[in-house]
């Protein structure tokens, strides 16, 4: 599919983003407060996403990590404290600007229209659709989707409803659609949840690569073990607070994770490799009270 998505708009192009050097902060959290109705779901956070990093998100469920992704991805507010994409505050940008920095997948995909595999991809490039030919020429445009679709293996199935495929499938399409955006600071929330265990090494393998190439990357993890084999740096979310941040192999020690978890853990060296691995120490099972009559 060649035709152009939203068409070519030549005036009030938005400014695409400028090279970043290694290390650069292209998102960062100060000082951030985040109430959900009634509930204050971040306390005072702090943390920045750096360019040429994999950042993961860790912790247990309803600690704040989707509400920090959320909020660095500026479609969260913050009641207090304030972020910056790319050094200024998130509201100083224009939806448009945003969407050339920024790429985010959320935890889940639906879509309403039978829209094909590929249609879902090409719509990463929305963005750059008022930008002059040679940024975002439909040459452009194809050449992203091709290689976004490549590197989540939904090539084969191009042609197909999205509404036909498996969770993993969508969860994997999602991801293509981010990929092909081609923004320089990547967020994912939860991208290996739906995922088998041969897609979830590739899509940290992705994440490192876009990391490695530049960019800045912010993943929500539930699994230690990925975060501890392809994150650069680690945050430790507990209620609504960083518990600790750093290296995996500083960061992820039994103590912290036992009692942040509230769940014995046991942190060893990988006998072959010596990376990191973490495992739960399963002590017996949770006592059932019988059935009446049984």
């Amino acid at each position: 599919m060649r035709g152009r998505l939203l068409g070519r708009l030549r005036s009030g192009a938005p400014t695409p983003p400028g090279p970043a050097g290694p290390g650069d902060v292209l998102a960062e959290a100060d000082d951030v407060t985040v109430r959900l109705g009634a509930r204050e779901v971040l306390h005072g956070v702090s943390v920045a996403a750096r360019a040429g990093e994999v950042l993961a998100l860790v912790g247990p469920n309803g600690a704040g990590k989707s509400t920090l992704l959320g909020a660095l991805a500026a479609d969260l507010p913050v009641s207090d404290g304030v972020v910056r994409v790319h050094g200024r505050p998130v509201g100083d940008w224009s939806a448009p600007e945003l969407a050339l920095r920024r790429a985010v997948l959320p935890q889940s995909a639906t879509l309403s229209f039978p829209f094909t595999v590929e249609e879902v991809v090409r719509m990463g490039r929305a963005p750059w659709a008022r930008q002059p030919d040679g940024d975002g020429a439909v040459d452009s445009d194809d050449v992203a989707v091709a290689e976004a679709m490549a590197l989540t293996e939904v090539t084969g199935f191009a042609a197909r409803p999205f509404s036909a495929l498996s969770g993993g499938e969508r969860a994997r399409v999602a991801l293509a659609r981010v990929l092909a955006q081609r923004a320089p600071l990547l967020m994912l929330d939860e991208p290996t949840a739906a995922l088998d265990l041969r897609h979830q090494e590739l899509v940290l393998r992705v994440c490192r690569a876009r990391a490695r190439a530049g960019d800045a990357v912010v993943v929500v993890l539930h699994d230690l073990g990925l975060a501890a084999a392809y994150a650069d740096r680690v945050a430790v979310l507990r209620d609504g607070r960083i518990a600790a941040e750093g290296p995996p192999a500083g960061v992820f020690e039994e103590g912290l994770l036992s009692e942040v978890y509230r769940q014995p853990v046991e942190v060893f060296p990988h006998p072959r490799t010596g990376d990191v691995l973490i495992a739960p120490k399963r002590t017996g099972d949770v006592p059932i009270t019988p059935k009446r009559g049984s």
